[in-house]
């Protein structure tokens, strides 16, 4: 067998510890699947005495993770430091321009840099894989780079993190308040003390502009990608969903449009019979429409140590093998900016949800306004009358603009009749 295949790691975490613990575990079959041994070598964290329940004193360590890349004796490194700037950033470029295998699982690292980490990988010849960087366990990159490249995607969805769909399926099954059910998910792990990055959006916009870049080979700018969280959910628009034959889902989606392509983060509407619908709890889900195969989906644990560093230890056990493909599917050094849609330009059906007063003319007073804005109705609903007061009133449209919805929710909310500011949700079809 072939001289042993030397990684560094930087970064101690949960992820980091489950690497160690899978090379360990699995070192006799993983040479066998390799070709040869793999072993760390070298190892950097910020606290070197901190006990994590795996041994590392047979390990170099180093202070400085940049260390890592200036070490003539490490095959490849490992990122596991998380951010998207700072020393994961360094510790990439420094690793690339030496023409060392470089793998991570940090998403906002390859959301912001992705396409000029792809780039120096490219003019280096240094393999750059980040499958772990979206859905964890579940091999979404791979398939857009390799099993589905004989077909132009035309469209992704996906359920990328677990902490909001936990809370919104305890949400619906339970009958419990976000708040509750956040608390719930922090006590139980699910949740960061901090959960801000996962309720308001921000760690599936990461991970939809990643596929973006696979899927429509351009690059998005992330900061321009509409992004809408969980926290204003409500309990009545989770019952209201059910009645109309729909769950509320935050998707991440990324979309070919004739006028460009959309990246959004948003709480949707699906049907029951949708292919994400069914998906409970802390599992991520994907769907990829490919001209050429259809809809395909893509079901797993998206976060947590075992099922991220499993893809760590894929990704590693792929550059030992020499399958290695370029790290946007396609050369990267010319890829084109991804121009994004604006509001008037992204289409939906949407619900609108209202606390009005119990008084004659309302609703005809809220069909004139939306009228007035050119908005369709699709279907209307009214059930008895509101715990806080008043009734509420549902309203469904035909498709419109994001622009032209988000104008009559604010009209809406200046009429006297209406007692809390109006919920708007997208329809997904």
């Amino acid at each position: 067998m072939a001289d042993t295949y030397n990684i560094g790691i930087a970064g101690l975490g949960t992820v980091g510890v489950g690497v160690i613990d899978i090379l360990n575990r699995h070192g006799d079959l993983l040479a066998k699947r390799a070709g040869r041994p793999v072993a760390v070598r070298a190892v950097s964290a910020r606290d070197r005495h901190r006990d994590r329940g795996v041994d590392i004193s047979g390990y170099d360590w180093c202070d400085d993770p940049v260390a890592l890349a200036r070490r003539d004796d490490l095959d490849l490194i490992v990122e596991l430091i998380g951010g998207s700037d700072g020393p994961a950033l360094a510790l990439a470029q420094a690793c690339l321009e030496g023409g060392r295998a470089f793998v991570t699982a940090n998403k906002a690292l390859m959301a912001y840099h992705g396409a000029d980490l792809a780039v120096l990988a490219d003019r280096m010849d240094a393999p750059l894989a980040y499958e772990a960087a979206v859905a964890g366990g579940i091999p979404v990159i791979k398939a857009l780079k390799e099993g589905l490249a004989g077909n132009e995607i035309s469209h992704i969805s996906g359920i990328l993190n677990g902490t909001c769909n936990y809370i919104l399926t305890k949400m619906e099954e339970d009958r419990r308040d976000f708040g509750d059910v956040l608390a719930e998910a922090q006590q139980l792990g699910y949740a960061e003390a901090d959960p801000t990055f996962d309720i308001d959006g921000h760690d599936s916009a990461h991970k939809a502009v990643i596929l973006a870049m696979l899927a429509f080979h351009a690059v998005p700018a992330v900061d321009t990608a509409p992004v809408v969280g969980i926290r204003a959910l409500d309990t009545v628009d989770i019952d209201y969903a059910r009645e109309l034959g729909y769950k509320i889902k935050l998707l991440g989606t990324a979309r070919r449009t004739e006028d460009g392509i959309e990246v959004c983060v948003h709480p949707a509407m699906v049907p029951l019979d949708h292919a994400l619908a069914g998906v409970r709890d802390a599992t991520n889900a994907v769907m990829i429409q490919g001209d050429a195969v259809g809809e395909t989906v893509y079901i797993g644990p998206g976060a947590g140590r075992g099922p991220t560093a499993s893809a760590v230890v894929g990704d590693i056990i792929d550059i030992v093998r020499g399958h290695t493909s370029p790290a946007l599917g396609r050369a990267a050094h010319d890829l084109p900016a991804m121009v994004p849609l604006d509001d008037a330009q992204r289409f939906a059906n949407f619900y609108i949800r209202l606390r009005v007063n119990d008084a004659v003319g309302v609703v005809a007073e809220v069909a004139q306004l939306l009228s007035d804005a050119d908005v369709s109705i699709d279907g209307l609903l009214q059930r008895g009358r509101a715990a806080k007061g008043g009734v509420y009133l549902v309203i469904t449209t035909h498709a419109t603009t994001e622009a032209r919805a988000a104008d009559v929710v604010a009209a809406l909310d200046k009429l006297d009749n209406i007692l809390e500011p109006p919920a708007l949700l997208r329809i997904e079809a």
